[in-house]
Order: structure tokens, then sequence, then C-alpha cells
């Protein structure tokens, strides 16, 4: 594992950060921004960084850090739009001072970068407000200097900022009540996080760096989303920002006289470049007070009521358009699972299995994001199947459970569903489709224990289980699978479908499936990745 980082896969990492910003953009928008629906957040912060991937483009060769710094600030305080954007600009800008006079960018230096950038971000903003991008920048912070104190590996010191951010954004709802009356999360808190992932998955080689958009599907979800109508207003109706030229202006004074004219006030920068954000029902005065100071350029003047009217009626729009008479909620861990339901018509997927149970809260989220009549739940594990009917009892809107027990029963059923029968039909046919599904399920044992038959298992020996039943024990994960297979009676079977976990190497793939078609050459094989955990080979049989 690399201790520190070169400066071509840091400019990698911000272009791979920047990709992965403007392709969730949108998730970002659907959230409820506090304290004003100012703009749209993911866009705003998506162009803010865009303007920082464009000025470090346009440097020339073989750049210095101090090079890259100057870019990186100059970019982002010239591109930042809305509040959220301008708050991120000074927080890039505090991390590259933080960093300035720093040879390697290894654990310590981005302690001491995220130190700087909690100061001048927090600076910034003259009336911070808990619950929102300020609180995940400063328990990220703590985070980096936490590894920093530590002594971690770069990688892992990176990792855990990364945790940290989502577990603040997860925490935002509890300090700001408006999140919490709408049950979400904090717009710009939960983009930082998404930039800190992006960043940090591209730097460690775990995507695909900056020449396509980051795909952050394939990495587990770690917060729900939810669409929200109900806008909180300010008493301010112009959003107003632009670029001030000036020798002469005094930030302080500047926003001390900001102060007057409105509420959200921003005057950042230094002498001859700043940035102003602020407001106001006074534009004109706000324009006349910097151009008595110096050039304005760049001018945006919003009118927030007329925005939230439009943003609310698209919504309702898209809602109207959306609404279906039944949807469906399903439990899955692994990315390669989750898009297979969805493609099934599955509308929201549960990150979960047998490791992580999801709450009954967690599902009745999942259910109250479907915009559908009615919902069918399939928890895919015999461990979630209570909570799952303690969500159908306590839905909102009627709400039924197939019992399902595993993923593959999970397809099987979604092939049964049909939209224009009613719930109680469907749940009926769709049960009878689950039950047809024999799983089995290959993974390594934990602990010492005996078999269905009460032969020994030793810690580290690979387990075959049949819907539910530990059958096979050896010490190769081919041996397992066959094994299993025989005992499940594979050749009176038409159809296999293979669920590849991702610590399923590709060539031990290949391989088996090449023995599964030599032993079973009347077995139809569908070999997909399905990308659970633990779990390197999980399989049906129909």
């Amino acid at each position: 594992m690399s201790n520190s980082y070169e400066l071509a896969q840091i400019l990698n990492a911000i272009a791979g950060a920047s990709s992965a910003l403007t392709e969730r953009k949108e998730e970002i928008n659907r959230l409820n921004v506090f304290p004003v629906p100012d703009g749209d957040t993911g866009t705003n912060m998506s162009l803010t960084i865009k303007s920082v991937v464009d000025n470090l483009a346009a440097l020339g060769a073989d750049p210095t850090g101090q090079d890259v710094c100057r870019a990186i600030t100059q970019g982002a305080l010239m591109g930042a739009r809305g509040n959220s954007g301008v708050i991120t600009s000074q927080i890039l800008r505090g991390l590259c001072e933080g960093s300035a006079d720093l040879d390697a960018f290894d654990t310590q230096a981005v302690a001491k970068a995220f130190v700087k950038a909690e100061e001048v971000a927090f600076h910034a903003v003259r009336k911070p407000v808990e619950g929102t991008i300020l609180t995940v920048l400063r328990d990220s912070a703590a985070a980096a200097k936490k590894a920093a104190d530590d002594e971690l590996p770069t990688e892992a010191a990176l990792e855990a900022i990364v945790a940290e951010a989502y577990a603040s954004v997860h925490r935002t709802p509890e300090l700001l009540p408006v999140l919490k009356e709408n049950g979400v999360v904090d717009a710009g808190g939960f983009g930082l996080a998404i930039l800190f992932e992006a960043f940090t998955a591209t730097l460690t080689g775990k995507s695909a760096g900056a020449a396509e958009p980051i795909a952050l599907g394939a990495l587990e979800p770690k917060v729900e989303i939810e669409q929200v109508d109900d806008w909180e207003g300010s008493e301010y109706r112009y959003c107003n920002e632009f670029l001030v030229d000036s020798d002469e202006l005094d930030t302080e004074e500047a926003l001390d006289f900001l102060q007057t004219m409105g509420d959200c006030e921003l005057c950042v920068g230094s002498a001859p470049k700043f940035k102003v954000h602020v407001h106001s029902n006074t534009p004109d005065k706000v324009l006349k007070y910097f151009l008595d100071r110096g050039q304005i350029s760049e001018v945006h003047i919003h009118n927030m009521d007329l925005q939230s009217e439009e943003r609310v009626k698209k919504i309702a729009a898209d809602e109207q358009v959306q609404r279906k008479p039944l949807g469906f909620v399903a439990v899955a861990a692994g990315n390669g699972n989750a898009e297979i339901l969805k493609s099934l018509g599955v509308d929201v997927v549960v990150s979960g299995g047998q490791t992580m149970n999801p709450s009954t809260k967690d599902l009745l989220d999942a259910v109250g994001r479907v915009n559908a009549d009615a919902v069918i739940i399939l928890p895919n594990n015999s461990n979630i199947i209570m909570a799952a009917d303690s969500a159908r009892q306590l839905s909102d809107v009627p709400c039924g459970v197939v019992p399902t027990k595993s993923v593959p029963q999970s397809f099987a059923a979604m092939f049964a569903a049909d939209a224009d029968a009613s719930l109680e039909e469907n749940l009926e046919a769709m049960a009878e489709a689950a039950a047809e599904v024999k799983t089995g399920e290959v993974t390594w044992a934990i602990k010492d224990s005996k078999d269905s038959e009460g032969n020994p298992i030793k810690d580290g020996d690979v387990i075959g289980i049949a819907d539910g039943s530990i059958d096979a024990v050896a010490s190769d994960i081919q041996d397992v699978t066959m094994e299993l297979l025989a005992k499940m009676g594979a050749e009176d079977s038409d159809t296999m479908t293979f669920l590849a976990g991702e610590d399923l190497a590709e060539d031990v793939k290949d391989a088996l499936a090449q023995k599964i078609e030599d032993a079973y050459p009347d077995l139809e094989l569908d070999m997909q990745d399905g990308g659970q955990p633990l779990y390197p080979i999980v399989f049906s049989l129909e």
C-alpha cells in the first residue's frame, strides 16, 4: 500500500471526483436545501469543481504543487455558484493552503490540509449552522487528525475520512430540525461526502479513474435520498452572486454591509479577486456598494420564489408521470445483484444481507420512497422477514411481503409479478414462484462447527449451504460447489443462475463454469456478477 501519492495521481483523482459529482448532481438536487432553496446544490457544487478541473487543464507541462494549488483556488472561486458552491470553494482553498508547504501527499499532509480547510470554511460563513456541509467538514477534519495521530497509512486515512463524512451526513437530521421533519439529509454535506469518496476511490485505484465518469453505484450506498416538495423559504427574494475586482475592498466591512442587506452573506477571496453572495430584496443597493469599490462581473441574480415554485411544479409533474399501481422494495448486497433487481422492476434496493440486516425503519423508509399505490417487499433473507413484516404493518400505503430467503428467489418472484393484478394476487403468485427456487451458497466457516450430518467443520473450511443447511465441506471452492450441486439435484434441474461474489477470482469462476457445463450438459447456465461480499458463490436451481 502506497503511503504517498504523486502529483499526477492527485490531478487524476480531482478529475474523477468532478465526474462523480456531475453524474450524481440530480441526486443531490432532490434534497431539501437549507436554509433556502438557493438554486440547486448538486448543480452548483458540480459546476464549482468543473471550473477547478478546467483551470487545472489549462496549466502548462510539469506544474509545481504551488501552480496546482493556485489553479484550484482560483478555479473554485471563479466558478463558484450559490451558497454551496462558494463554501465548497473555500473548503478547497483551505485544503490547498494547508498543504502548500508540504513535500508529500501522505497522512500527515492530509490532516494539516483538513485543519486549514475547517478554519477557512468556518471563517467564510458568519453564522455557521449545525447539520450542514460545515458540520460534515468539521467531522471529516477530526477523522483526518485522528488518522494522523494513529499513524495510519495514507489510503486507510482517506478511507476513514470518507467513512466519517458519510456518518456525519447521516447525523445531520438530528442537528437540523428541518431535515428531520422532511426525512432527508443535508444536500451540501452529502455532496461533500460524494466528493471525498470519489477522490479517494480514484486516487487509490478502486475506480476507473478520470477518463470515464466514476460509477459509484458500484459502491455500497451510504445515504438514502427521497424527494421533498416542502421547500423552506427565505424572507429575501433575490439570490445575488458576482465577482469583484478590487485592490481596496475590505472583506470585513463588506460583510458588515451585506448583513444589513439580507442573509446568507459571503465575501471571500483576496485582492484583487473576490466572490460575493447574498440573499437580498435590494440587489441594486448591493451592486452599487461594490461598484463604488471596484469592478463587477459574472453577475447572477435569481428570483428564489420563482425557482421554488418551478421546482415544486417539476417534482409534482414527475411524481404524476412516475406514479404506478405496484412498486417493489428488495434487500440485496452487491452492486451486480442490485442492478439485476432493478432491471427486473425493483424500485428501491436496500443494501443488506447475511451480515447486515436492515431495520424496520430502513425498510419502511424504502417503501416511502416508492412512488406507487401499493408496495411489495422482498427481504431475501430469513433474518429480515420479521422486519419486513413490521414495515408492512406500519406502512401508510398498502404493503405486502413475499418471504424470499435469497436474492435468486426474488429474481423468480419478480418474473411472476403482474402490474395488472391486485396486491393480493401478486403476493400469492410471487410467493409460489419463489418457493420453486432452490438456493445454494458457498462461503468460509468462521469457527469450528458441524455440518447437517454432524461431521466436523474447522474454522476456514469452505462450506456449501443448501437452503440453510450445511451440506458440503471441503478446502476448495470448486469442490464444494460441485458437491453441493449434486446434493441439490442439479441433474434434474433446467436452469442454474450463478452469482459471483466480489471475492471470486475470474479464473476460478471460468474454470468452475466449465466444470458445471461438463458435468451437467443439459443444464442452462446463466453466469452473473452479483458482487455480494463474503459469499463468493450464490446460485439457484429451477
